[in-house]
């Protein structure tokens, strides 16, 4: 399966960047070719061999590096080579690449602002089903270049983030997704348009004999896809003609219209790829949903508690808010650049908001006066409060909707960090109940 043409095979590669990404690149690549590895977190621990590792820059200055493998999470304009890797710019490559570069097996990849890991983990339970080779591979599960015993069969669902694809250079997919736009990154991104652009690329590197699914309902996109004519197949996704399938499901997770866009393109795929829709209608019913977006933790006759700590925008929360009532919503975090609260203000009147956190006085303005609003300092302080109003609702079924759409890097580590420590508290706030 390896090429002899291979741009990467016996060549001098700079891996900057020691996550999990930057990592795999190593391991796969190491006796491949010549590698040295550099991070901006010198105290990162590393296993392998030292003197691989770079720790300055003039070390790096004093090798001619044939290619530069850069992980997702570095923005060229604000990190330690910011200089060198815009001098080198023609260099530049992603894990993505390296992973074309070797393995030409098709591949089904997702992007869009929201819904990119739920869309991505439904369709890879869909294709097991199946009984076809499935790997789940990018942004969720591995990292593309740490999957093994791949054969000629093996089909990839990917999830490729903004960033991967900005810096791809080499990477094309047989099958292309795009779920929706709405501003966001643009603090990485700078603006609007380079971000559209961005997840464009995934379109843009495909030729004609590929297939691309894009929103038909998305103005953003039908905008990018009217600008200019594309070698490959087009298929818009229309969320009203999925509803017919949808109807003949049992599983409450798709009453939601963002996790019903979700749906509305796995279908629409699986009728592409000629599933069997029998085996396809079981998978979707079992389909439990992931973790920390629109996740129910829990629920009786008066109190449905949801955890949705992925949201990191009011795009992602409105999804599901829209369609709730006698909502506590709990938001704070870092609220995005140009974020905006769509709703209306008769949508809102059965909401309660509670922002944490130090970013209150923005995520106000975001509101407006859309529906009342109270600060805390922290979730702790905001479950305590929601606990004493609901012990006088007994009668009126509540939801608790935690959904920050705002990132977490304030006060967690990651919107994992923030979805297990929100479950930890409500989980005592209950106990203390019964």
């Amino acid at each position: 399966m390896i090429e002899n043409k291979n741009i990467f095979l016996e060549k001098k590669i700079l891996i900057y960047g020691l996550g999990k990404s930057g990592l795999s690149s190593y391991k796969f690549l190491n006796n491949k070719a010549k590698v040295f590895l550099f991070d901006d977190d010198l105290k990162k621990k590393f296993k392998h061999q030292s003197n691989q590792r770079l720790k300055n820059i003039q070390a790096i200055s004093n090798i001619k590096f044939d290619r530069i493998i850069i992980s997702p999470g570095i923005d060229v304009s604000n990190c330690k080579l910011s200089k060198f890797l815009k001098k080198n710019e023609s260099k530049i490559y992603t894990d993505l690449d390296i992973f074309y570069s070797f393995y030409k097996n098709k591949s089904i990849t997702i992007t869009g602002t929201n819904g990119k890991s739920t869309t991505a983990k439904i369709l890879h339970e869909v294709l097991l089903d199946q009984n076809i080779d499935c790997r789940l591979i990018g942004n969720i599960g591995n990292p593309a270049l740490s999957e093994r015993k791949i054969t000629k069969n093996t089909v990839f669902v990917i999830e490729a983030s903004s960033y991967q694809l900005d810096y791809s250079k080499l990477f094309t997919s047989k099958y292309s997704v795009i779920l929706n736009i709405s501003p966001d990154h643009i603090e990485r991104h700078k603006n609007l348009k380079n971000y559209i652009n961005a997840k464009f690329k995934l379109l843009n590197s495909q030729s004609n004999n590929s297939i691309a699914f894009v929103n038909k309902n998305d103005l953003l996109i039908n905008k990018k896809i009217n600008s200019k004519k594309y070698k490959q197949k087009i298929i818009k996704v229309d969320l009203k003609k999925a509803n017919k399938t949808i109807k003949q499901l049992n599983n409450k997770y798709f009453l939601s219209s963002g996790n019903r866009e979700n749906l509305s393109f796995v279908l629409k795929i699986s009728e592409t790829l000629k599933l069997n829709s029998e085996i396809l209608i079981k998978t979707l019913n079992r389909f439990k949903g992931l973790r920390y977006r629109q996740q129910i933790i829990y629920e009786d006759k008066n109190l449905t508690i949801i955890n949705d700590s992925k949201s990191t925008s009011f795009a992602s929360s409105e999804n599901l808010l829209k369609n709730l009532k006698n909502v506590y919503w709990i938001l704070g975090g870092i609220p995005k650049k140009s974020d905006q609260l769509n709703l209306s203000k008769i949508h809102c009147k059965n909401y309660k908001t509670f922002i944490f956190g130090n970013n209150h006085d923005e995520f106000k303005k975001n509101i407006k006066n859309k529906m009342p609003i109270s600060n805390f300092k922290n979730l702790k302080d905001i479950l305590k409060k929601i606990f004493f109003d609901l012990k006088d609702k007994k009668l009126e079924k509540s939801i608790i909707f935690f959904s920050p759409a705002g990132a977490s890097f304030d006060s967690f580590k990651n919107f994992e960090h923030r979805g297990k420590y929100f479950n930890q508290l409500v989980k005592k706030f209950l106990n203390a109940k019964r």
